[in-house]
């Protein structure tokens, strides 16, 4: 799809950029460019949409070299998510996702049929959110329009420069799980930078880890996590950021049901992902377990550490490969008792919920369940807040 070919930058004083960068961007995937700070990361992808020009070497997009291209024609057909947003205050939100449409010259109706599509595709109502301005937004908000914006024109390839790295803890897992769900439907051509290697190997296919203008290593994150190519990939691998902060429902007065008490957003994985990216994911999210779900959702089996660890020196293996059938669900809206009932019969250590055409829910968990009862204890009723533990 994106093919850099002994690309090289050297700026006037004489700093070298980038040297002999050699890298093919596949087509459908998100590949995340990472490293330190001046490693030339944010450099390589603004050579994509030529903002940056390199001094050597050439830049092929499906075969085109892109310095026979005009530039702004260029950048019209490609989106580009940065990282402060760049919404135009003084614009209303559908204004602001409209934006290159409308250079496009698209018809009134096709913009707004776009723009209202768009906004349901992230979960923001239009007839609420359509005429209002980016200062009325959250922070998560305004990044979930940008992202839209970028795809207003249905571009083949989006760039994103550190789009989430602003944002609090849980408005940046929010938007990377939405980032995931969007590309399993999508199947766009992303390019995305981060510093974050917990965010990499959580978004990515295939991650580039660069260092002083040069890949040191470009792999699968699977392939990453088990063969770094040096110190300097295994050190960069071990900074990583916790970033777990989950709440569940309010208690109603009335007796509780599995959806008042579960955890709403457990450690889930889609069933493509290696079995060291699973024992990542389990390390940061501090679980045993994670439940697999397709794009739509649909609950598909649970991996334990012991089934990935049994079959871990199998490289090619994925967690479909290795997860077990869920044996017992309750459906949305079940009574607590009946839950914790068969919980006690079968002796589980957690219970999924699922609703409509097996669609995962959440999940109920010995943690959750006391963290419940401990609420109900401190407010002095049958009511109160309770915030479900995301341990398994």
């Amino acid at each position: 799809m994106i093919v850099f070919t002994g690309v090289k930058k050297q700026y006037d004083d004489g700093f070298q950029a980038l040297r002999n960068i050699d890298l093919e961007i596949k087509e459908g995937e998100i590949t995340v460019l990472i490293g330190p700070s001046g490693c030339g990361k944010t450099t390589t992808m603004k050579l994509i949409n030529r903002l940056i020009q390199p001094t050597g070497g050439t830049i092929r997009i499906q075969g085109r070299d892109i310095a026979s291209l005009n530039p702004v024609e260029l950048r019209r057909q490609i989106g580009y998510v940065i990282q402060n947003i760049g919404l135009f205050p003084h614009m209303t939100i559908a204004k602001n996702v409209g934006v290159v449409p409308r250079l496009l010259k698209w018809e009134k109706a096709r913009v707004e049929r776009r723009v209202d599509e768009l906004l349901n595709l992230v979960g923001l109502n239009p007839d609420i959110y359509r005429n209002r301005y980016p200062s009325e937004l959250s922070g998560g908000q305004q990044q979930r329009i940008g992202v839209i914006r970028a795809l207003a024109a249905d571009p083949d390839i989006i760039l994103m420069d550190e789009p989430f790295s602003a944002l609090d803890p849980i408005s940046r897992e929010q938007l990377q799980d939405e980032l995931i769900r969007l590309q399993q439907e999508l199947r766009k051509t992303i390019v995305f930078v981060t510093h974050d290697m917990d965010e990499a190997l959580k978004i990515a296919d295939t991650i580039v880890l660069m260092k002083d203008g040069e890949i040191v290593q470009a792999d699968r994150p699977e392939r990453i996590l088990r063969h770094p190519a040096n110190d300097f990939v295994k050190s960069f691998i071990g900074k990583k950021r916790l970033q777990s902060a989950e709440a569940g429902p309010a208690v109603p007065e009335l007796a509780p049901t599995v959806d008042d008490v579960m955890v709403e957003q457990p450690a889930t994985a889609f069933p493509n992902r290696g079995l060291a990216e699973a024992v990542k994911l389990m390390e940061r999210r501090r679980v045993d377990t994670l439940l697999i779900v397709d794009k739509n959702n649909k609950l598909h089996g649970t991996v334990s550490i012991y089934n990935v660890l049994d079959q871990y020196a199998e490289e090619n293996k994925t967690v479909a490969d290795v997860m077990k059938p869920v044996e017992h669900t309750v459906p949305s809206g079940t009574p607590l008792a009946f839950a914790l009932q068969l919980m006690s019969a079968k002796q589980l250590s957690n219970l999924a919920v699922v609703g409509e055409d097996n669609r995962f829910v959440g999940l109920i968990t010995r943690g959750s369940v006391v963290r419940h009862m401990a609420d109900l204890y401190a407010s002095g009723k049958d009511g109160g807040d309770a915030h479900a533990s995301a341990v398994v």
